[in-house]
Parts: C-alpha cells; structure tokens; sequence
C-alpha cells in the first residue's frame, strides 16, 4: 500500500475574508485550486498524510517578534493572525511528533515584514515564519533554525528580523534585486556585527532553471546548512519562479520545485509567494506534498512545460557558478558588518524603507549595542508617513543582565523625554512586552 515515507501534517488556510483587492494576484484562488488538485489526486487518503486546521496566533505572539506601529491591531487583520497560526500549527505539530514534517499552506504571506511594521510591504503585513520561529524558542527554548527562503523576491522582512540573531541562518535565493522588487539581497549582505554570516544571500539571473537552482542548493546551501547544524529547517517556499508566473522572470518547474524540496530535506515549510494560480500553483504544490512526505514525483506535470523553452543559457549557466563559489566564500569569511557607523560603542545603520502595497515611506535608524557578553540590546527609532516618531527597544534572547537594564533605561527615557509618540519594550529575557503611547 502507497504510505508516506516521512509523516506529513497539511495546515490549509485560503483566507476567504481577505485580499488586497478582488483581481490581485494574492488573493484566495491561489491555495483553491491547490487543494482541488490534492484531493483529485488523493493526497489525503495515503497513509501518513493529514489534514490540519491552523491556530490562531496573538497579539503577544506578534509582539515577540515587531514592533507594530501604533500597534498590533492596527496592522492586522484575523486573517494574518490565523495565517500566523498556521505556521505555528505546522511547527506544534513536527515539535509534538503528531508528523515528521510539515507544510503551513496558509495565507496571507510574511516574508516581506520587517522587525518594525508601520503597514503592508509586499503583500505582507507581519512575518509568519518568524511569529512561527519566535513561538517555538518561548516553548522549546534557545533553538538553532535555518530559514531557507525559496520565494522569487528576496526575503527582506525576514533578512530584517533575523541580522542580529547568530543562531538563525537565513539564507534567501532569488532573482536579482537589480532586476525585482524589493531591490535588495546582494552577496555582501551578511548580517549584523555579532551574527556576521548568518545571513546569506544567493542573487539569481533572470532565466535561471532548474538547473542553476540545484546547483545553488548544492553548493551554496546545503554546505552552509552543514555548517551551521540547526536543530531546525525551514522552507519558505515561495513559487514565482516558476517560468509561467506572471510577475518575475525565472524559469523554474514543478519538477525542480520537488527535487529542491527533496534536496533541503525541511522540517517545516511554510506558503509564500507564487501567482501562476492555475498553470503552475495546484502542480509546484502537489510535487512539494510529495516530495516532503518521501513519495513519488516523476509523474507531477504543470500545463506547457517544455524543457527545451526553460532551459537556462550557458552564460546564466557561467555566471551563476562564479556567484554561489563567491557567495560561500563570503559567508564563511564575512569582511565586516557593512554599511553603517560605530559610535560610543553602538553600531547604527539607516533605512529609507517603502511599503508598495500601503504606499507609507518609512524612515528609521537601528542601533544594536556592541556588548562583549550577549548580542546586545537593539533599538529602533523610527517615523513614517504614517506616524510620527516611535521607538522600539529589543532585550534579546540571552541578553546579559547589563543590556536588559539598558533596554528597560532607553524605554524609560523616551518616556520622560516625550519626543516619541508611540514607544514599545520587548524584553525576550523576562517574557515582558510594554508599550506606552505619548
């Protein structure tokens, strides 16, 4: 009998009540026609793989990971909260051994998020998989997780969340920021002063295949994965670089989606992007199902498939080796914590940052302190066409007793100070979030 080598749980969660508009291309189709695909196939019915329901993600879970901006509710709907709680659902149920593995098929999706939210950015309002990730450390303690994001836009909420944390590798492969939204995701993008390395970033050209995905898989992450050895794997498995999506300009299969999965071997995998809602979706899904609970593949085929018309260039082909062979170099021996200034023992970088989907500009100023016993507290000053000035203040996970006290004086401050309007304290040590509005 047909039987799923690796248990597999299936959180599904299409968002009824929620889309940008009703003619975006995020919007609910996108996970229908998955799910009547997996029931025509019969997915359900094998042995070892289960149907879930997610849970629904709070405030607090929120608030562990953003600063939100005036506030939580103000940034979101039910439905990013049960979207959130989908990926918890998917992580609760790997944790609790209920599956081996994992898929959230939730939305709406997360990785553009940023640690501070002032509105919608890319679709995405607030960073489901690290709420996920967060969620799992206030449960299971100071886990190490890799976070490996295969969506066609650079994960730069993720990147974002995670640049001063050492013990989440973030590695994001993507089409060329130079090329597509959001802009960024160079090699040189390594993370911050104490978690230099843990962010690496895998630029792709335009027209890259299967072929110069796996290879990036072999030889960029799943050595940097060896390294690391995280207790965690993580795919957010965004699907636009499928050759038939109509907002980027790659050239990857359903069939090279499956190897990849196959290849990463992940723990969980959570939806994000991907807008071929009929040619390519109800396929790339199906062949990552498969692939994740150890079945065959070989017979899952999108509509148009050619492979002869996706098959990548030899100058794609040139370029993409001569990138990954840099890429490892510099994750392995990363030049410093980029741009940026040190002073009085703080390192500082500015953003100007663009929420496309909200139309807000952001402008902000993060400042981690450069202590020699934890990573440091981190503070963010920040005003955006939406609010004025706000300040939010992290006493990380590890954080020594030096920097909690630090985080909870800066707080105070710009409360008796009175130049912000609205002020937030995440103290990750005490499991204590404040806000305070001015």
């Amino acid at each position: 009998m047909l039987k799923a080598r690796h248990p597999l749980g299936i959180v599904f969660f299409p968002a009824y009540d929620w889309a940008i508009s009703p003619t975006h291309p995020e919007r609910q189709e996108r996970l229908l026609y998955t799910q009547d695909q997996l029931r025509e196939e019969g997915v359900f019915d094998i042995p070892g793989i289960t149907e879930l329901k997610p849970d629904l993600a709070t405030a607090e879970d929120v608030a562990r990971v953003h600063f939100c901006f005036p506030d939580v509710p103000a940034v979101t709907t039910t439905s990013h909260l049960i979207s959130a709680g989908g990926a918890i659902r998917a992580a609760r149920t790997v944790m609790e051994k209920e599956a081996e593995r994992a898929f959230a098929l939730v939305r709406p999706p997360g990785h553009h998020a940023m640690k501070v939210v002032h509105g919608s950015r890319g679709f995405c309002n607030i960073n489901i998989e690290a709420v996920m990730v967060e969620w799992l450390r206030e449960r299971y303690g100071p886990l190490r997780v890799a976070i490996v994001d295969t969506d066609c836009h650079h994960g730069d909420g993720t990147q974002d969340v995670y640049w001063n944390d050492p013990d989440t590798l973030f590695i994001s492969l993507h089409q060329d920021g130079r090329t597509l939204y959001p802009g960024t995701g160079f090699p040189l993008e390594l993370g911050g002063p104490r978690a230099l390395g843990t962010t690496v970033n895998v630029p792709l050209p335009p027209g890259t295949s299967d072929q110069g995905f796996l290879f990036a898989m072999r030889e960029v992450v799943m050595p940097l994965i060896e390294d690391f050895k995280p207790d965690l794997v993580i795919n957010s498995a965004g699907q636009d670089n499928h050759f038939s999506d109509p907002i980027t300009d790659m050239a990857f299969s359903a069939q090279g989606y499956a190897q990849l999965t196959e290849l990463l071997g992940a723990d969980i995998a959570v939806l994000e992007g991907g807008y071929a809602i009929q040619g390519a979706l109800p396929y790339v899904n199906l062949g990552l199902v498969l692939s994740m609970a150890g079945l065959d593949y070989s017979h899952v085929r999108e509509p148009g498939f050619d492979p002869a018309a996706v098959r990548q260039s030899d100058k794609v082909t040139g370029y993409i080796e001569d990138v990954c062979r840099d890429i490892v170099k510099e994750a392995r021996h990363p030049r410093g914590p980029g741009k940026g200034e040190t002073v009085n023992g703080w390192f500082s970088r500015r953003k100007t940052l663009y929420y496309d989907t909200d139309a807000i500009t952001e402008y902000q100023t993060e400042s981690v302190r450069l202590c020699d016993h934890c990573r440091g507290v981190v503070k963010y000053e920040t005003e955006s066409t939406r609010n004025p000035l706000c300040l939010g203040v992290e006493a990380p996970i590890g954080a020594c007793e030096h920097c909690v006290d630090e985080a909870y004086r800066i707080y105070e401050a710009g409360q008796i100070k009175g130049e912000y309007r609205h002020l937030a304290l995440m103290d990750r040590v005490g499991k204590n979030y404040l806000s305070f509005t001015g």
